[in-house]
């Protein structure tokens, strides 16, 4: 029967759903249970194959779980909570061309299905059932389907409902003034889960430099900077002339700033009254007097000057800035430009830089040896970033102020920046502004900026909340291991997070219903809600009160008339919690992953803390980042239409351990899918050809009930080295290290398939059980992986689906490292006379195999017992005379023999200990025979009827025989 992943992967979805066979319900409170998370998906979009892996590595864990007998539970949501889906929605319906772009191109929209994606539940609902939904079941994810559900269900609106006064209630919500992520274009905060571009983007708290305009001393020009110790150093600013400002009465205060920086400074808690715009040019050639030195300075033109970044005007510093050192070298070639705008070029050409501080290394101008150093001429010049870089990074950890800086002089910058910024702060010469680290845009395509609210927020920053937090990272496996420190370091600087937004879809805050619960504030213990979706649905939402989650997560003692329905309830959430393993994204450490923790260590009891957390990395398309946008995506209807499921779970699995990124190529994905038909072909030959069923590997892991006397010694060697793959593949699945267990299961033991098909004859009766025997271990090993051709095989093979058998595990009884030992040596004698033969270029007649004498093993025994120090062998050996009298050919023998035991375990030695040499090459000749198409012979070095043209029998070696070629 030929390979054809698409009829055979169709009959399975279609079995599996029929028979509910991955819709668990709890049993004895004694089972083996284990519960597997992953992040339920955001349906803005369609499923691709990165998303793919992010299902599939968990589902590969849940189905190892099953075979070795645990109740698994395996289930899925929808997250539709925020904003995201409404801008995509209100894209849409304006006609933007790139949003109906993706939808049409990328993720493959019918025009006529377009109309039914404009409302957001509408869009989402197509994504889900349409993508996700169908990609989970095509790629055969063992999902309990009864459990899924939207966050903007009524049901779970009440779950988080309960939530949130119960934090609040516990004083972990409060309302104050706080930094936020801002969407100017939906006038609400935003999080990371709404950004388009940015997403990394930080808080930058700027210093605002009040200068004063010089020819209207009431006007404050405020400058920001990041590096407020410079202040003594600015000899100049710069403005953009063609961008938009104003005068805006801020807080009582006439303000010369950009248009934006109003705006901003509006959103971050001051009054701001624009008062009059104009164009930047209006203050050009004007000049602007520093609070801190008093000095008058320059205002030139730049158009390097953004307007839309903190207040719009430039302070130039450029004895300490390579970015002001060579705009300043610009302004004063350009005089044709000064003139234009009424600046004297004489005023420019008398700038001149100041310095402020010492470094080593550097001469008195610092930023002009950082440009010269370079050949930097132009601003243009990708080496001035970098140049800038530097000396920032050398100034800020080893630059001494000087003496004009009174008590400050002498101080490196690192220890002094804060004390002084907050000095001139008191005295109301420096302010400050907010700012990002990068450009923000949400997904709506607005700005995001940074605003100050008044806002409820998490209180992440309270201690005792925050060890216990710490506790529950202790107490956890985190896989890798080196992942525990980034919780570690999340918890210790996050501080109090804004959790409402002022629109969108998801919950309402119970206590103030014009807000609603944002994103990641709404999925931090949806893990629980999971064990009672299915049922819980069934009762009215308006009877799941406070007092009846009180009585279900916290027992009937936690209030005075307990709902029999939450208990009903409770018995199974008991069952299934807490967590083992929640599958997520190594970005989602610093946000959801570490809110993850909080809640659960507030919220619920030490013994229903989350166990364990697997970090996935992320994926490439042919070595590129993935971009819906962009179109540059593969989804997995289309791979697993091209491919069959099975290869695509394969090579997600294969290319990468879960915490490593991978490289989707379709060249290595169809070579996949070819090494999977051939081990079908393979597979199929060995079943068409068993005499009766295979033997069954006994649930006790004692092995199959009747192991045969046919079996020779390279059968019984690839026994043994099943038992080793066995364990290989059970310790790499214990630690959710997929690739190397599939390595093992797949391509390592293929090489020793191979191996055993060159040297054994299949259609003896004890290749044919040992055949069927191992292809039977290796489908139960292989179906969490490639469950829907493991499953078929191991049907036809014993009557049973993969997925029904135990576990396999390694048998004692078959493992021999004696035999493993011999044919090591089999293969060894086979590719030394295949160099032989390489480099000679000689076609054998006969090829004779010399077996070291007696005595040469006497001194490996020898050396076995003594180890591999020389001379403490030599003084056992010389003990012996006839060994003494051998002389230098001892002394030679010892130095290579202590040298091939040198790093070899006990176990092994052991094995070569026993090993009849002889008996093992001369068992091997009919191979020998075949492999070369020569007669073979095998003699001891010492034989009486030794036929030995070449004289090669002297050079034999315990286990490195000598060999002649004729």
């Amino acid at each position: 029967m030929t390979y054809d992943p698409q009829e055979l992967e169709e009959r399975w979805r279609e079995r599996w759903a029929e028979t509910g066979r991955y819709e668990p319900d709890p049993g004895d409170p004694d089972d083996d249970v284990t519960f597997l998370t992953v992040p339920y998906p955001y349906p803005s979009g369609g499923m691709h194959i990165g998303h793919a892996r992010t299902y599939t590595v968990p589902d590969v864990y849940a189905r190892y779980r099953r075979q070795q007998g645990d109740t698994v539970l395996f289930p899925i949501a929808w997250h539709v909570t925020g904003t995201p889906i409404i801008g995509a929605v209100e894209r849409l319906k304006k006609g933007e061309e790139k949003q109906l772009s993706v939808l049409r191109d990328t993720y493959n929209v019918p025009e006529e299905t377009l109309k039914d994606l404009e409302t957001p539940m509408g869009y989402a609902r197509y994504f889900i059932e349409n993508h996700y939904k169908r990609g989970m079941k095509q790629l055969g994810l063992s999902v309990d389907w009864r459990r899924e559900f939207t966050t903007n269900d009524d049901h779970y609106s009440q779950f988080i409902t309960w939530q949130y006064e119960t934090l609040r209630d516990r004083g972990l919500l409060e309302k104050g003034l706080h930094p936020v992520k801002y969407c100017t274009n939906e006038e609400q905060p935003v999080t990371t889960h709404d950004i388009l571009e940015g997403e990394e983007a930080e808080f930058q708290e700027y210093t605002l430099v009040r200068f004063g305009w010089e020819s209207d001393g009431d006007v404050v020009v405020p400058m920001a900077t990041l590096r407020p110790e410079t202040v003594r150093g600015v000899t100049n600013a710069y403005i953009d002339p063609d961008a938009d400002y104003v005068l805006a009465d801020v807080d009582g205060e006439t303000w010369l700033v950009s248009s934006h920086a109003a705006e901003k400074l509006r959103l971050q808690d001051h009054t701001v009254e624009v008062e009059e715009r104009f164009t930047g040019e209006r203050l050009v050639g004007q000049r602007v007097r520093n609070p801190i030195t008093g000095d008058a300075v320059l205002v030139l033109p730049a158009g390097f000057v953004d307007p839309d970044n903190a207040t719009g005007v430039v302070m130039s510093v450029p004895a300490h800035s390579p970015d002001d050192y060579v705009a300043l070298q610009e302004a004063k070639a350009d005089d044709e430009r000064m003139e234009r705008y009424g600046i004297d070029p004489a005023d420019v050409a008398e700038i001149e830089p100041v310095p402020i501080l010492e470094i080593e290394g550097y001469g008195e101008i610092p930023a002009r040896d950082a440009v010269e150093e370079r050949g930097i001429d132009s601003a243009d010049d990708p080496a001035l970033e970098e140049a800038t870089k530097e000396l920032y990074n050398r100034e800020f950890h080893a630059g001494r102020l000087f003496d004009e800086y009174g008590e400050f002089a002498g101080e490196v910058v690192e220890d002094v920046r804060g004390r002084f910024r907050d000095h001139y702060r008191e005295s109301g010469a420096f302010g400050s502004m907010h700012e990002f680290s990068e450009d923000v845009v949400c997904r709506c395509g607005g700005d995001v900026v940074v605003a100050e609210q008044d806002t409820w927020f998490l209180r992440y920053n309270d201690e005792a909340w925050k060890r216990k937090t710490k506790d529950a990272v202790e107490n956890m496996e985190c896989i890798p291991e080196n992942t525990r420190g980034e919780y570690t370091h999340t918890i210790d600087w996050l501080n109090e997070w804004p959790c409402i937004r002022n629109y969108g879809l998801g919950t309402r805050l119970p206590w103030d219903r014009d807000f609603v619960i944002e994103p990641l504030s709404d999925s931090t213990i949806y893990m629980a809600y999971y064990t009672m979706a299915h049922r819980i649905h069934e009762l009215p939402p308006e009877d799941l009160d406070r007092e009846f989650f009180d009585t279900l997560f916290y027992g009937p003692e936690s209030v005075d008339e307990p709902d029999e329905r939450a208990l009903e309830l409770r018995e199974e959430w008991a069952y299934w919690y807490p967590v083992d393993y929640r599958f997520s994204a190594n970005d989602l450490i610093t946000n959801h992953l570490t809110f993850y923790l909080f809640h659960h260590a507030e919220l619920f009891s030490r013994e229903e803390w989350p166990q364990g957390i697997v970090i996935m990395g992320m994926g490439l398309l042919e070595g590129e980042k993935m971009s819906s946008s962009k179109g540059h995506v593969v989804l997995p209807g289309a791979a697993i239409d091209e491919y069959g499921a099975d290869t695509v779970r394969f090579f997600l699995l294969n290319s990468a351990e879960p915490w490593q990124d991978y490289d989707w190529r379709a060249d290595q994905v169809g070579s996949v899918r070819q090494q999977l038909e051939r081990f079908w072909n393979r597979a199929t030959e060995i079943i068409d050809a068993a005499d009766e069923r295979a033997p069954t590997v006994a649930d006790d892991g004692q092995g199959p009930d009747a192991v045969p006397d046919s079996l020779t010694r390279v059968d019984r060697w690839l026994l043994s080295k099943l038992q080793t793959t066995v364990d290989e593949v059970t310790a790499a699945m214990d630690s959710a290290e997929t690739r190397s267990a599939s390595q093992a299961a797949f391509y390592n033991f293929e090489e020793h398939l191979r191996w055993y098909r060159r040297r054994t004859d299949r259609d003896r009766a004890g290749a044919r059980w040992t055949l069927r025997h191992v292809l039977e271990v290796r489908l139960r090993l292989l179906a969490p992986f490639v469950p829907f051709l493991a499953n078929e095989l191991h049907e036809r093979l014993t009557g049973v689906p993969a997925e029904d058998a135990p576990w396999p595990r390694s048998t004692q009884t078959l493992e021999d490292e004696t035999v493993e030992a011999e044919e090591r040596q089999v293969e060894r004698l086979t590719d030394d006379i295949n160099d032989i033969v390489d480099v000679t270029g000689t076609e054998p007649s006969v090829v004779r195999v010399y077996v070291a004498a007696d005595w040469k093993r006497d001194v490996f025994e020898t050396v076995v017992d003594v180890g591999d120090d020389v001379g403490a062998v030599m003084g056992q050996v010389m003990q012996d005379p006839d060994l003494r009298e051998r002389g230098n050919e001892v002394n030679d023998l010892v130095g290579e023999l202590t040298e091939q035991v040198r790093g070899v375990d006990d176990d092994t030695l052991d094995a070569m200990r026993s090993i009849d040499e002889r008996a093992v090459y001369e068992d091997a000749i009919e191979f020998l025979e075949r492999e070369f198409d020569a007669d073979a012979e095998v003699y001891g070095e010492d034989d009486t009827d030794l036929v030995d043209p070449a004289d090669r029998a002297g050079g034999a070696v315990p286990f490195r025989p000598a060999i002649h070629i004729e």
